[in-house]
């Protein structure tokens, strides 16, 4: 399984449309990844995730906040678009509505974002957890872009809805 996902990385198959890929292994594969690790994910956070928050120091308390949101920003993400998906997959959703920017992936700025300080200081699991859902998040990232194209409706981070904002009122 790990060896199919990380091949994603610039080797989707040419000519992939996107019921090819909601039919296909490869979309089975990365959607059972990704909801194994947000159930992962939920269950270190609920559980020994917290402890270990409690024994840091206030410095690494706070960068594990931070990064701890970053990984349940990014499998949520992750999860509603491989569940729009599957339901254009099982016909409870029509494909052009999988298109629309709400379906779209979304948070990128937040989700691709590096983090100002080392994470050295967070513990293991945590750290795993970061960089394990990065690479989910990017390969889901790639797909979005070569099934929907353009990343301009996908981007939805604070800064594109700023500059929107500033363009419609004239202020940039």
């Amino acid at each position: 399984m790990q060896q199919d996902s990380e091949n994603l990385g610039g080797q989707i198959p040419a000519g992939m449309t996107r019921q090819n890929f909601i039919t296909s292994a490869l979309f089975d594969r990365t959607f059972d990844e990704g909801m194994a690790l947000v159930e992962e994910t939920a269950r270190y956070l609920d559980g020994r995730g917290r402890e270990e928050a409690r024994a840091l120091p206030r410095k690494a308390s706070m960068l594990y906040a931070g990064e701890s949101m970053r990984v349940t920003t990014r499998l949520m993400q992750a999860a509603s678009w491989l569940l729009v998906q599957r339901a254009v997959r099982d016909g409870d959703m029509e494909s052009g509505q999988a298109a629309d920017e709400r379906y779209r992936l979304g948070s990128r700025e937040v989700c691709l974002g590096a983090c100002a300080e080392s994470t050295e200081m967070l513990p293991v699991a945590l750290r795993d957890l970061l960089v394990r859902s990065d690479s989910l998040y990017r390969r889901i990232a790639r797909l979005d872009e070569v099934l929907f194209g353009s990343g301009e409706a996908a981007n939805s981070g604070a800064r594109d809805h700023q500059s929107r904002l500033a363009q419609a009122f004239g202020t940039d």
